[in-house]
């Protein structure tokens, strides 16, 4: 099975699994932005935005079947994925291994995550490159709102500005 925690960067994505862990000490933590990292490292990604790479999506789908089939363990998943295409690929392939995905999608109000976005560093030492990543995170904010009407319907709307306590607690009552 799978716990993919969907939503804005800011929204808690990565708080939210990193109070998972310890919760489920046999599930493995998979973030498939190092898939994007490798690849940004061998080849050119003309957009600037990893995620449009087909190879990608097809490695993040591939790596996620081999983590679970090989260690029979439960991931846990922090990663925007707001495409509805992307979405689909990455997810119909995992469901065409018969693996379950859990999807959670934590919503959080713009203006909070702009302060959030504003509050994190990201490159100590480069202030340059940090204004890159925060403009990158800020102008992605509106396609992450709007693309909550696009999520498959099963996916489970979390509140984002709970704590990460009442957050683990809901994922783990819902994935049982």
């Amino acid at each position: 099975m799978i716990v993919w925690v969907n939503g804005a960067f800011g929204s808690g994505k990565t708080t939210l699994v990193e109070e998972l862990r310890p919760r489920w000490p046999e599930a493995l933590v998979f973030d498939p932005e190092t898939v994007g990292y490798v690849l940004r490292e061998i080849v050119d990604v003309p957009t600037g935005d990893f995620q449009d790479l087909r190879l990608w999506r097809r490695q993040v789908a591939e790596l996620a079947v081999g983590l679970v089939e090989e260690y029979r363990r439960p991931l846990l998943v922090p990663m925007t994925l707001v495409n509805p295409v992307y979405l689909g690929e990455i997810f119909g392939a995992l469901q065409d291994e018969d693996i379950f995905v859990h999807h959670f999608f934590l919503k959080v109000a713009p203006e909070v995550l702009v302060r959030r976005i504003d509050g994190r560093s990201f490159f100590p030492g480069d202030p340059a490159r940090e204004e890159r990543v925060r403009n990158w995170c800020k102008a992605r904010i509106e396609a992450c709102t709007d693309a909550v009407d696009s999520l498959p319907g099963d996916t489970v709307f979390l509140d984002g500005g709970s704590s990460p306590e009442e957050l683990a607690d809901q994922v783990l009552a819902h994935v049982g």
